[in-house]
């Protein structure tokens, strides 16, 4: 079998960011100029390691396949998490995951709509599919807002239950992600493969090929999401941002950049049921597989992480949630929800 070559993008010029990040930290440059450069390091590093996970996926076949992209979806996001956590910024870790559900919804879906409606107008996609998704991510949403809205209600009284509420939760969640996995790989594969669930590679790497770029690029931003959480604070402070502006908006944009792309790009070659499938999936990821996680992990690095989020970020969260309903419920959309979705984003 001819292996596929390693081909180019114009996003790969941004790989010119991760010298000149090593080599701005080194040099006691500004925190916002190795902030930055390391945002855009990142960019083109998960779009490798997605990359590196759909060649994989072409060896394994769709089952293993398919948990291999659920596994990796959002792991540049995942690190970044992890880094800030180690480093105590508990309060941008939470913003980035409530902000990657919101942003994949109505930042990603939006552009997604727009940019595929406006290039064909009436597009289509499977029902059941996204009626499952968005069902998943009503219920999982709820699993993330319970114990916020328990401080909210229990007030003072309530705090010292709020870090073993959040553990336990995040148990539960945690066990929905693996009974979803079996259900879409296993128990009810089909549906899923009539919503194309897969995009297939003509060409796949080697299996060492896949693995050596997934490792390299893995390594790589783990670095950058070094550099990264280590400036995030005076970058904030320069900018004058609060630190959960940082998480809800950049930090949630950056770890989930290429995936974006690949949504939008999808939707722009008519491809909607894969477009829903990469956005809501991952918003999906967050809320089930990502949030408990980092709350898992939060206690080896001993300060134990809570799901307690502010009341605006439960409000949008809430919002997205029902929108999201609204969007999936017809199979079809077109040029104008996705606008809808960019402006209620935008506010």
């Amino acid at each position: 079998m001819k292996l596929g070559p390693l081909t180019i993008s114009p996003l790969d010029l941004l790989l010119v960011a991760v010298p000149a990040g090593l080599v701005m930290k080194f040099t006691g440059a500004p925190d916002a100029w190795i902030f930055v450069v390391a945002c855009v390091a990142i960019i083109p590093l998960a779009g490798w390691m997605g990359r590196a996970t759909e060649h994989l996926s072409a060896h394994y076949g769709p089952g293993v396949g398919g948990l291999l992209n659920a596994s990796f979806g959002n792991a540049a996001e995942l690190i970044i998490a992890a880094m800030a956590l180690r480093h105590g910024l508990i309060d941008v870790v939470k913003a980035s995951l409530t902000g990657s559900i919101i942003g994949n919804v109505l930042l990603v879906l939006g552009l997604a709509l727009l940019l595929g409606g406006a290039k064909h107008k009436d597009q289509h996609f499977n029902k059941t599919s996204a009626g499952f998704g968005s069902t998943l991510m009503a219920l999982s949403a709820v699993g993330l807002l319970v114990p916020g809205l328990y401080a909210l209600v229990s007030g003072p009284a309530g705090v010292p239950h709020l870090a073993s509420m959040s553990l336990e939760i995040s148990i539960v969640l945690f066990l929905a992600y693996i009974a979803s996995l079996v259900f879409s790989l296993i128990t009810h594969r089909s549906v899923f493969a009539e919503a194309g669930g897969g995009h297939h590679v003509a060409r796949p790497w080697s299996k060492g090929r896949a693995i050596t770029v997934l490792v390299i690029a893995t390594a790589f931003v783990g670095v950058m999401s070094e550099l990264l959480v280590g400036s995030v604070e005076h970058t904030a402070d320069a900018w004058g941002m609060p630190h959960v502006f940082v998480g809800v908006i950049l930090v949630a944009i950056i770890g989930n950049a290429a995936e974006h792309s690949t949504a939008v790009l999808m939707a722009m070659k008519n491809q909607m049921d894969l477009a829903m499938n990469i956005a809501v999936g991952s918003g999906i990821q967050i809320a089930l597989f990502v949030a408990p996680v980092l709350v898992f992990m939060s206690y080896g690095f001993g300060t134990p992480m809570d799901l307690v989020f502010t009341p605006m970020e439960i409000i949008a969260v809430a919002c997205t949630v029902v929108i999201l309903s609204l969007v999936a419920h017809d199979g079809r959309s077109h040029w104008l929800e996705g606008l809808l979705l960019l402006a209620v984003y935008v506010i």
